[in-house]
């Protein structure tokens, strides 16, 4: 499988529950040595301001953090979209305009940030597991768009992931949340 750095994974109803049931996954980092990304559709109920005053005011609407993933619940990672302008100090590309940013680094001035999201914990498979679950129909590799990550509704993010595509699995967006439930 080729790389997957800067695709979304959208889950399937072939997942059920836990922490990946209807998430979006940005893949930060994917090669032969496993996978690493953010869950970007699951706000938390805590703001950035309560725990990283300082970058509030650069924090793209619902200003809370985000639960990145069930991995290093303990620690943030901050995502930032940069505009066309130089991007600031601090950012490291990771997939087209969407880079890390340095929460221990200064905060940047100016209007190189299109976005940012600060998430505490992250999503990560070892070698081979996270293709061995598309395999097996658990995740959708789809297209990220840039406003994917800053989405201001990141509560409908998996519903309008699934129905921008063309094909029949713009579908499961009317599958229930529950459906024993049917």
């Amino acid at each position: 499988m080729e790389a997957l750095s800067g695709t979304l994974l959208v889950a399937t109803p072939a997942i059920e529950s836990g922490p990946f049931l209807r998430s979006v996954v940005f893949l930060l980092d994917h090669d032969v040595d496993g996978a690493l990304g953010v869950i970007v559709n699951r706000p938390l109920e805590s703001d950035v301001e309560d725990v990283l005053p300082d970058w509030a005011e650069l924090v793209n609407a619902p200003v809370c953090l985000f639960d990145g993933g069930p991995v290093g619940m303990d620690s943030a990672l901050a995502l930032g979209v940069v505009t066309d302008a130089a991007p600031p100090a601090g950012w490291r590309q990771m997939a087209g305009r969407v880079g890390l940013v340095d929460l221990e680094g200064p905060v940047p001035t100016g209007g190189s940030l299109a976005g940012l999201r600060v998430f505490a914990g992250y999503a990560g498979w070892g070698p081979g597991q996270l293709e061995a679950e598309v395999a097996e129909g658990a995740w959708l590799v789809l297209e990220a768009q840039d406003g994917d990550l800053i989405s201001p509704r990141p509560e409908m993010l998996w519903r309008e992931v699934l129905r921008r595509q063309d094909d029949d699995v713009r579908f499961w967006t009317t599958f229930p949340d529950d459906p024993s439930a049917n």
